[in-house]
């Protein structure tokens, strides 16, 4: 099949070749009229519309045409003809119409402006230029003028006009000082569009005699200066004397410097037009003053601002929206605002467009009798009005001409013959501009020719889109076929895409692409054929890229670059960093596929890129080097603006090493009173290199800088000069004052010093006050030196006293200090609480309550009761024992409390005291009381001996708790079978005094499941089980093998016997590290335990001691020695009622101290897993 060029194949293009098809565009706006063809005059090149000259220079005006025959060129300026030869300045390029006007050896630039076009003709028509007006560029001086100083008050606004003079082009405005240095903008003072420097509101920093506006021409690159502008900011402090002389002018000056709402100080009022053209740059423009200073807002009111046009300039205070449509009119608001208030100024913009190309016309090439039409079609607001011109003449003023037809923006050709080849000019013009464009209409009869080299070689990378050209031209226009291969293969459609100029294009290239093509043009006149080759290429392709690295100074650093490429081509592999040739530097060493960079430094961070070409494709991957390192210290650090407390230091920043400094530490020493060691004064951000820092007085001051950045900080910096400020009254007074007795009849006073830098001067001295609280004395007073306590002897014991102690050094007092209740030394209680007595809640829990000591009794600060009680003898067994004591505290004022973990079935005896600071008061009368009985623990042990055929015998031990009187014991046992599943439950009783029995009648060769337990008048007590198996029949076992002959069984028991040995060796070994505490030395450690303090860390007591010599044992101390567990303690344990790890009691008198103690080493018999704990173990779990 062949393939014809009838029209565009644009629907077998993607979106995703939009550089493809740019570049068909451009070839196919590039099919002209060979230039060996006869032709009519275009226009290739001219001056632009708005031609500024530089005065110094020649005038050159550009007309650059092409045409067959070549064309001949003539001027008109002003509307009429110019007559060049008559000029003697004025010469035209040889075969060109560009004009050069020699005004460097005499004449003037504005003898030449004007209005000037050029026309190129020959045979076949005319073409002309646009209207080329020529103006010189003009930089006037500033008139001369005398500015007198302006003087204004600190907060006021202010605006220095620029006022430039009018030049050509306008300058561009900037403001600097008299050191060419430009002044520093802010959202407080910043340049408008008009070049006046505005003050939102002024500063004393604002004050100096150099504001220079300058205008810079950059047409003829000259500078002009305003005169200097002299500005004089009076601060509050310098106001005082002038206010203090003229009280009238109170009002006013207090009115410059107050806080005030914004107000505008450009555009005036509330509302404003602003008109743009289509394509420029709409800025529009709000500056407001106040104080504080305002911030500027813009906001669109009939809708959103353009995401991607819109820029904001100037502190926001010029909005720029570039590349401006008619949908950008419309009103946009500007909105001031600070703390004060806010106003707001709308702006309404209308767009207006100079005339645009919608279609413009193109040259039309026909052959005799074809038909065509020139479309001349724009827009603008307003609607732009379409003319036509003929070889340069208004068209309706041109020789008629029967083949055309003129239909507004259309010119309709119809049956043409070679008469009508003519140049055809459409004008577009409208208020603000206009648009001329050439085209010609050329009658040729030429039969096809191809203008592509013949036997071209294409190569291309595989994947990618082959373009094979095919440049033709013929009249009538040529029909384009393409073939393949030698004997004319057919080229699918739906493969190759044909383009209007005759590329053929391959969207997508593969290996079997390669061959040659062929390309014939074809009209009515005759055809034309050339062959294409194409070949096809693997890519280049970097398999192995370089890598991100991040190194410190010294070190070496590599990257690595593998390239694979087709075998045909050639590649050449070069580095770049930053996208510039590497450092001609011997540490750089490159060899095949890697980069190696010795000894890095600072400057070798940056982007380093492989790149690797070949003549049909390039590619590269790039990798950034960061030489990081912390930063170096600051320099040159410089001290001013030095009042009493307070001192600017400023700094230079050393270099970063490449890891932005986030952070400057300021640091002082005080070589008076701390020489050689550094204090933290302040930290400031990265970007700020001056501090305003606070100083107290009498201190010697140096400081020094810091930066910091995310690898560290730097090394500290020089030392600044040093800074002694004045001396002065304490600032502050002693801190921790307090006062407290260390005898019953003392008062010691103590406060935590001020240290040397707080002193603030010499001599410094604390004078310490006191007076009782309750009494009508006088304060008392002693002035004492640098110390921190002070004893009053002789005092009442405690008795509450005001305390106050106050710093004064050579130059005067502190301020007035606190005063701080103190008291003086306690004594020991006088006095036991009363009315003790006991309520029994149950076998394991009492209540106690008692009436309180009166406070006069206590003789200090009262700390809690405290309540003593030990277990005098068992009610049941009544063997007298090891008495033990026991002791719960309770905190405060409490009145009651609850004594949990008593025995069942036991005689108690208890007392109370009173707690102060100093110790225990006198014990309350002794009150005894008994707890009923409690079920009792299980039975000690359950044995199963002498089995039979039908019987088994139990023995067993009494339980070692009985926790009362043993009624009887309860046996229950059931038969388990070969699956394990139990049988019916039989139940026996048992007589207390009984420790055997026998069971008879039982099933012979059968396993039992035994539960033991004993009970007494409060119920039944813990059971204990065991299991146990009738003996065999023997003749059942005759014909059993005996297991225990069996070698394998003997194995297994020594095996476990082993086991069971080791395991009994390592509990051993842990109960012997485990259970051992120091009670021998904290005995020693208390000679009268009678007057020991309260615990201060946690508030409780925690105790219970010995009854014979009360000596505490450790806190932390758990289970007896033995570490046995008791079977007879209750279930009533110290965690139901105590708070926490401390053991402590609620608000109802529940318990909230500890209690420990030495107890007898009992053993510990039975399963103790199915036991109640003990109330000491039951605290131990908290400790």
């Amino acid at each position: 099949m062949q393939l014809k060029i009838m029209m565009p194949k644009k629907k077998h293009l993607s979106a995703g070749r939009a550089p493809l098809i740019l570049f068909l565009c451009q070839m196919i706006s590039a099919l002209e009229v060979p230039l060996d063809l006869v032709q009519p005059p275009t226009i290739t090149q001219q001056s632009p519309k708005d031609y500024i000259i530089d005065p110094r220079e020649n005038i050159v005006i550009q007309c650059e045409a092409k045409g067959k025959p070549p064309p001949s060129f003539s001027w008109t300026r002003n509307g009429t003809h110019f007559d060049i030869d008559k000029d003697p300045l004025v010469t035209m390029k040889s075969g060109s119409g560009t004009l050069t006007v020699n005004i460097m050896s005499e004449g003037k630039a504005e003898t030449y402006e004007g209005v000037y076009q050029c026309t190129a003709r020959n045979e076949r028509g005319a073409a002309i230029s646009n209207n080329i007006v020529i103006r010189p560029s003009r930089s006037p001086l500033w008139t001369k003028e005398k500015l007198e100083r302006i003087t204004l008050r600190n907060g006021q606004s202010l605006v220095l006009p620029c006022r430039p003079p009018v030049g050509l082009p306008p300058p561009i405005i900037f403001w600097m000082d008299n050191s060419f240095q430009r002044l520093p903008q802010s959202e407080r003072v910043s340049q408008g569009l008009n070049g006046d420097l505005y003050f939102s509101n002024v500063l004393p920093e604002d004050t100096r005699e150099d504001y220079i506006c300058y205008a810079r021409f950059n047409h003829t690159q000259t500078i002009q200066q305003k005169q200097p502008i002299s500005v004089k900011v009076i601060s509050v402090d310098e106001l005082n004397d002038t206010i203090a002389a003229n009280l009238s002018d109170t009002e006013f000056y207090a009115k410059s410097h107050r806080e005030r709402p914004p107000t505008f100080l450009t555009p005036e009022g509330n509302a404003s037009r602003k008109e743009e053209l289509r394509g420029n740059v709409l800025s529009l423009e709000c500056i407001a003053e106040g104080l504080p200073t305002p911030v500027i807002y813009w906001i669109k009111e009939d809708g959103s601002l353009p995401i991607n046009r819109t820029f904001y300039r100037n502190f926001k205070k010029t909005l720029q929206i570039v590349q401006v449509t008619e949908a950008d009119s419309g009103n946009y608001q500007c909105i001031a605002k600070n703390a004060l208030g806010a106003i707001h100024h709308t702006i309404s913009v209308t767009v207006k467009a100079a005339p645009y190309w919608i279609i413009a016309p193109q040259n039309l090439v026909l052959s005799p009798g074809e038909d065509g039409t020139l479309i001349c079609r724009a827009n603008g607001n307003p609607k732009p009005r379409i003319s036509w011109l003929l070889n340069g003449v208004p068209i309706e003023i041109a020789p008629d001409d029967p083949s055309r037809k003129i239909d507004g923006d259309t010119i309709i050709f119809s049956n043409v013959q070679e008469r009508s080849s003519a140049v055809y000019q459409c004008n577009a013009s409208n208020e603000y501009g206009y648009l001329l464009a050439n085209a010609f209409v050329n009658v040729l009869a030429e039969p096809p020719r191809i203008l592509t080299s013949a036997d071209t070689l294409y190569q291309v990378i595989a994947n990618r889109p082959a373009l094979l050209d095919c440049a033709f031209f013929g009249s009538p226009l040529p029909t384009i076929e393409w073939f393949k291969g030698a004997k004319g293969s057919a080229l699918r459609e739906d493969i190759y895409v044909l383009h209007e100029n005759g590329t053929l294009e391959i969207p997508v290239a593969q290996k079997d692409s390669t061959g040659t093509y062929t390309c014939v043009a074809r009209n009515k006149l005759g055809m034309a054929k050339n062959d294409i080759h194409l070949e096809i290429k693997d890519p280049t392709r970097i398999i192995k890229q370089p890598e991100y690295a991040v190194v410190q100074r010294g070190s070496t650093v590599s990257f690595e670059c593998i390239v694979k490429h087709d075998h045909t081509l050639i590649p050449t592999v070069m580095w770049l960093k930053d996208h510039r040739e590497l450092p001609s530097d011997g540490r750089f060493t490159v060899d095949e596929d890697r980069l190696v960079v010795a000894d890095v430094n600072d400057d070798d961070g940056g982007t380093y890129t492989c790149v690797a070409n070949t003549t049909l494709d390039n590619v590269s991957a790039s990798a950034v080097l960061s030489v990081v390192d912390v930063p170096n210290p600051p320099f040159d650090l410089e001290l001013t603006d030095q009042l009493d407390r307070s001192v600017q230091l400023s700094w230079t920043p050393g270099d970063d090493n490449n890891s932005p400094i986030t952070k400057f530490i300021i640091e002082y020493e005080d070589a008076m009173h701390e020489p050689g060691l550094w204090h933290h004064q302040t930290e400031v951000p990265g970007a700020q290199t001056t501090a305003q820092l606070k100083l107290s007085p009498y201190v010697n001051y140096s400081f020094r800088v810091m930066a910091v950045n995310s690898l560290g900080r730097s090394l500290p910096s020089e030392a600044s000069e040093q800074y002694l400020t004045k001396a002065a009254e304490p600032d502050k007074n002693p801190t921790a004052v307090e006062g407290l007795g260390s005898e019953p009849d003392n008062l010691v006073i103590t406060w935590k010093p001020l240290n040397g830098f707080e002193s603030n001067g010499p001599g410094l001295q604390y004078k310490v006050s006191w007076r009782q609280k309750d009494g009508d004395d006088e304060w008392t007073s002693m002035v004492v030196a640098d110390v921190s306590k002070y004893i009053v002897s002789g005092t009442p014991t405690f008795v509450p006293y005001l305390i106050k102690v106050q710093a004064l050094n050579d130059a005067g007092f502190a301020p007035e200090p606190a005063v701080v209740l103190g008291h003086s030394g306690e004594d020991l209680p006088m006095v036991a609480p009363g009315n003790v007595h006991v309520n029994v809640v149950n076998s394991t829990l009492a209540e106690v309550h008692w009436d309180p000591v009166p406070l006069k009794s206590i003789r200090g600060h009262l700390q809690g009761y405290r309540i003593y009680y030990w277990k005098a003898q068992s009610s049941s067994t009544r063997n007298r024992r090891h008495i033990e004591k026991k002791i719960l505290t309770f905190q405060g004022s409490k009145t009651h409390g609850m004594l949990p973990g008593l025995e069942p079935f036991s005689h108690y005896t208890l007392n109370v005291r009173v707690v102060n600071g100093k110790g225990e008061g006198p014990a309350s009368p002794d009150r005894v009381f008994n707890t009923p009985e409690g079920v009792p623990s299980a039975p000690s042990s359950l044995k199963i001996v002498n089995p039979t055929l039908d019987s088994l015998t139990l023995e067993w031990e009494p339980p070692s708790h009985p926790n009362g009187v043993l009624t009887e014991y309860t046996l229950k046992y059931q038969p388990i079978n070969s699956t394990h599943e139990l049988g019916p439950l039989v139940d026996l009783k048992i007589p207390a005094n009984k420790t055997r029995w026998t069971l008879k009648n039982l099933n012979f060769s059968t396993r039992y499941k035994f539960y033991f337990y004993a009970q007494t008048a409060a119920g039944s007590g813990n059971q204990i089980t065991e299991e146990a198996i009738t003996t065999v029949d023997e003749a059942m076992a005759s014909r059993q093998v005996d297991i225990a002959t069996q070698g394998w069984f003997i194995g297994l028991m020594c095996a476990v016997a082993l086991l069971i040995l080791i395991l009994l060796i390592v509990c051993f070994i842990r109960r012997n590290k485990g259970g051992k505490y120091p009670v021998k030395e904290k005995e020693d450690a208390h000679a009268d335990p009678e007057i020991q303090p309260m615990k201060e860390d946690d508030g409780t007591f925690g105790e219970y001691s010995d009854a014979e010599d009360h000596k505490p044992l450790k806190k932390g101390s758990r289970t007896p020695s033995d570490r046995t567990v008791k079977k007879e303690d209750s279930d009533d344990s110290l965690v139901d009622y105590g708070e926490g790890v401390n053991g402590q009691f609620n608000e109802d008198g529940s318990f909230i101290g500890q209690y420990s103690g030495k107890k007898e080493k009992e053993p510990a018999e039975g399963n103790e897993s199915s036991e109640a704990p003990s109330p000491v173990n039951a605290m131990n779990s908290f400790v």
